[in-house]
């Protein structure tokens, strides 16, 4: 999975920052944004997108479904609607597998 974990916990992510950790063109970020209803980024005064962590969250369960999975963009909408919670538990258990895996890391260079 491409998906790379910001180090910082931060507000909100450019839409550079979010293509990169999924290692896409910002342009299917823009075109994920407006097929999918889950992702609502906020603008600034200038127009540029800034997306929270819920939206980067929701981008990594679309990569899931599309890139990963194979699934239609509407079979990817109707999954998300029919079973959010399911790929919502699914991405905690990512994320939290991937936490431990850093604390790992974090203690074998410690050693």
């Amino acid at each position: 999975m491409p998906y790379k974990q910001p180090k910082l916990e931060k507000l909100y992510f450019t839409i550079g920052e979010v293509a990169a950790m999924f290692e896409v063109n910002t342009s299917l970020i823009r075109f994920w944004e407006r097929e999918f209803d889950v992702i609502k980024p906020h603008k600034n005064k200038r127009g540029n997108r800034l997306f929270t962590q819920k939206d980067v969250d929701n981008f990594r369960i679309i990569f899931h479904l599309v890139k990963e999975e194979g699934l239609t963009l509407d079979g990817a909408r109707r999954r998300l609607k029919n079973k959010m919670t399911d790929e919502e538990i699914h991405l905690e258990i990512v994320k939290s597998l991937e936490n431990i895996k850093a604390l790992l890391l974090e203690v074998k260079n410690t050693l």
